[in-house]
């Protein structure tokens, strides 16, 4: 049976006793996103407020709710399946779903798709490039009289007449029509009419006062329609599969999915900053592979965002130190902060053979999964410095800036042996997971590793005991095999053609006491775009100075930015 595509169209009045707050942290973070998350077959999801209140309605009531959502659904027989339906009780559906809920009046409708009208400047807003672009939607819905015939002269109306004169109405952009969904066979039978306008229109203007007083609409409405409704609503937010709302006000919550790979949790405050909230959550790319992420900072969902890459074999936590001090300073404030566990982290890192450009399209994927057109900087360490660097160099639409640390625009000269030669040593120690039974690095690997990323005398010194030690199990607890794929990406790679004509603005910099790096760095630096680029070294720290030298890192960071 061919697929019946329509929506999923819901009108909602929280009650008194709901803050708005509340309301929007439950259904941005958790409701709407969970759908467009883990259901291929909601290809989108619209948040509306009305604004045709007035002096005989001045108030949102049950009877005139003020919020609407629309969901986009590819079939909607899927809405009677298994995916869908877990989502609407437990385990799936969380305490706090269930509390919204019922302080929340719902009146819920599905209804399937009959055709549509599109002008040329209909552009689709679940579009990632279309974010920050609103419309008007004028929803009208009608019920019809008794009797044989009555949808027949509703279509040709539509048709004929009426549709061509809404689009005479300047600032219209497309119409569609719906029929209650024949999932919903004991619905009353209703049709529902979408008229979208550009935030700048021409409703109620003489155009639009023409199209209701014809000869055939009068006709319609007198004889064929025995009741009409119309709401008029502006666009408030547009969904992605990853919670976004930083909002203020987030509550402490977790999600309760048994299925998923990593759980959704909101947080009141960042561990980095007492004045933020936090959410972590998953992407998944396009490959199929689940990337869990970290977004924190400005409440505002137009701050600039800025992207951070970790070096092979450490989770996002290498960032905390310098995220504290970046916060602290008031004119870092205007930011938001992505951090994400590259492929590698764990073994669910994929069949791709990973490389830097594979890398660089996960930073896009994240980007388009939180709906960011372009990041205002990415920066990363190490193999995370070369995929900033190589993000930038790929996707310059999508880049405001980048920050490169310690890395290389080449694959050096023997790298496939040299970490050919550190795989060895952690399959030869067999650690694992004692919960999972995962393999993992396991100390040996580690220890080699941390001591060669930081400066003799802060790996040696007591002062630096506790962050040594924090890498060092980052280190060693990471999946063996998810290691052996993602070390591939710093195999055989070259940037430094596509370097000389990048316009993006760049930073490289590089710990003071990171071997041979100080130096091949300040090369890069200098054969970056036409003028070169600019090039910090950061004293007294060796391949991660953000963990070593905080401070100092988040003074070059905030001066570049």
């Amino acid at each position: 049976m061919a697929p019946t595509p329509g929506i999923l169209y819901v009108t909602m009045q929280p009650q008194p006793g709901l803050p708005h707050s509340q309301f929007h942290d439950w259904y941005n973070n958790e409701h709407g996103a969970t759908r467009l998350q883990q259901l291929p077959f909601v290809t989108n999801g619209f948040r509306y407020r009305a604004n045709d209140y007035n002096d005989a309605e001045p108030q949102p009531s049950e009877q005139k709710p003020e919020w609407m959502a629309i969901y986009d659904i590819t079939d909607m027989a899927e809405l009677t399946k298994e995916p869908y339906l877990r989502l609407r009780g437990p385990p799936v559906k969380t305490q706090r779903e269930a509390d919204a809920m019922a302080r929340i009046n719902v009146n819920r409708k599905l209804y399937d798709f009959l055709e549509t009208w599109e002008s040329k400047e209909f552009k689709r807003l679940e579009e990632v490039g279309n974010e920050g672009q609103g419309n008007v939607v004028l929803a009208v819905s009608l019920s019809l009289n008794p009797g044989e015939g009555m949808k027949e002269q509703v279509d040709k109306w539509y048709k004929e007449e009426h549709v061509e004169m809404m689009s005479k109405v300047p600032g219209w952009l497309r119409t569609r029509r719906f029929v209650t969904s024949s999932i919903d066979p004991n619905a009353a039978v209703e049709y529902l009419t979408l008229h979208e306008y550009a935030p700048k229109n021409g409703l109620w203007g003489p155009e639009f006062m023409a199209v209701t007083t014809t000869p055939w609409s009068s006709e319609i409405a007198s004889k064929v329609v025995k009741d009409k409704r119309g709401r008029v609503y502006d666009l408030y937010y547009t969904f992605g599969p990853a919670p976004r709302h930083l909002g203020p006000s987030l509550s402490e919550w977790t999600s309760t999915d048994p299925s998923t790979p990593y759980p959704t949790k909101t947080f009141s405050t960042s561990p980095v900053s007492a004045d933020y909230g936090a959410i972590e959550s998953f992407i998944t790319t396009p490959d199929g592979v689940p990337l869990p992420y970290r977004l924190e900072g400005s409440s505002d969902p137009n701050a600039p965002l800025i992207v951070l890459c970790n070096s092979i074999l450490v989770t996002w936590g290498i960032w905390d130190s310098f995220l504290t001090s970046f916060f602290s300073s008031p004119s870092n404030k205007k930011y938001r902060i992505l951090r994400y566990q590259t492929r590698g982290r764990s073994s669910s890192c994929g069949e791709t053979p990973i490389t830097v450009d594979l890398l660089a399209s996960d930073v896009i994927a994240l980007l388009d999964a939180l709906r960011v057109k372009k990041a205002a900087a990415v920066i990363g360490v190490s193999l995370g410095g070369a995929t900033a660097l190589n993000t930038a160099l790929k996707y310059p639409e999508r880049v405001g800036s980048f920050i490169s640390c310690d890395t290389s625009s080449k694959s050096p000269a023997g790298n496939s042996k040299a970490w050919g030669d550190r795989i060895a040593i952690a399959e030869k120690e067999s650690a694992a997971d004692p919960t999972s039974g995962e393999s993992t690095v396991g100390q040996d690997l580690a220890e080699l590793t941390v001591r060669r990323w930081f400066a003799k005398e802060n790996y040696d010194g007591k002062d630096m005991e506790r962050k040594v030690g924090e890498v060092k199990s980052m280190v060693a607890t990471n999946s063996l095999e998810g290691f052996k794929k993602s070390v591939r990406a710093l195999f055989e790679y070259d940037m430094r053609d596509e370097m000389k004509n990048s316009a993006v603005k760049g930073m490289f910099v590089v710990g003071g006491s990171d071997g041979a790096l100080p130096g091949s760095m300040k090369d890069m630096a200098a054969s970056y775009g036409q003028g070169g680029a600019r090039f910090e070294v950061i004293g007294n720290a060796g391949h991660l100075p953000m963990v070593e030298k905080p401070e100092e890192f988040s003074r070059v960071v905030s001066s570049f930015l």
